[in-house]
């Protein structure tokens, strides 16, 4: 006799789980980089901080830093809305509602690193 199996709770793959622990890995990594400079140089002041900004490949780890943020905080707050929010409307608008400020973050870090300067 075969039954069906409906998974319940936090089991929603294999790939989201390996996802979050890979971006968790890069963030952790630039934290260490930034570490790193800092104790290389005795801390951080703003000709440091502008002196690393200049260069496009600090740029691109903190754009990296930011999508892994992004990604990792996308899968931690879709999977407590999926646990905990049971009116299937409710959850899809806070789920519409988180993935736009995440993508609004996006944005404002695109700006940032990259954006018009004043």
């Amino acid at each position: 006799m075969v039954t069906r199996r409906q998974a319940v709770g936090a089991h929603y793959g294999l790939k989201d789980w390996l996802l979050q622990r890979v971006t968790a890995v890069l963030m952790a990594l630039y934290t260490l980089l930034l570490l790193a400079v800092a104790l290389w140089n005795g801390g951080f002041d703003y000709g440091l901080w502008q002196a690393l900004f200049a260069h496009a490949a600090f740029k691109l780890a903190t754009f990296l830093f930011m999508v892994s943020l992004l990604y990792h905080a996308w899968i931690g707050v879709r999977d407590i809305f999926m646990d905990y929010v049971k009116p299937v409307g409710v959850r899809l608008t806070l789920q519409v509602a988180a993935a736009a400020v995440l993508v609004a973050y996006l944005g404002w870090t695109i700006q940032l690193l990259w954006g018009i300067k004043a």
